[in-house]
């Protein structure tokens, strides 16, 4: 059932295609024709007439008060930090310690082959 319905999908692109070819093919064909009679010429279209909008009114402008100048802010106090001791830091070691080896996991051997 499955493979009847491929098929049939098939024949059909297959036959919408070859259609569409040969349309192609003829209209060329029919263009092509030395003595065809001319094609009608497309009639214009009147024009539509667009109606004349009244003119904007004059709008008053809109006169804003000045802005109220904002108050001066007082300098923020300069902070000043103490200095700090000359032995702040804590004692780095000069060497790194060893890391520990990783105990080897123990592998089983094959059994023996007679």
């Amino acid at each position: 059932m499955a493979a009847f319905k491929n098929y049939l999908i098939l024949s059909i692109t297959i036959t919408l295609f070859l259609s569409s070819v040969s349309t192609s093919r003829g209209a060329r064909m029919l263009l092509q024709i030395p003595g065809a009679p001319p094609l009608p010429s497309i009639p214009s279209l009147p024009q539509p007439t667009v109606p004349q909008l009244p003119k904007m009114p004059n709008l008053p402008t809109a006169t804003l008060p000045p802005m109220p100048s904002l108050p001066t802010l007082p300098a923020a106090p300069k902070l000043t930090l103490p200095p700090l001791p000359a032995n702040s830091l804590p004692n780095i070691p000069s060497t790194i310690p060893s890391l520990p080896t990783i105990p080897s996991i123990p592998t089983l051997s094959p059994p023996p082959s007679n």
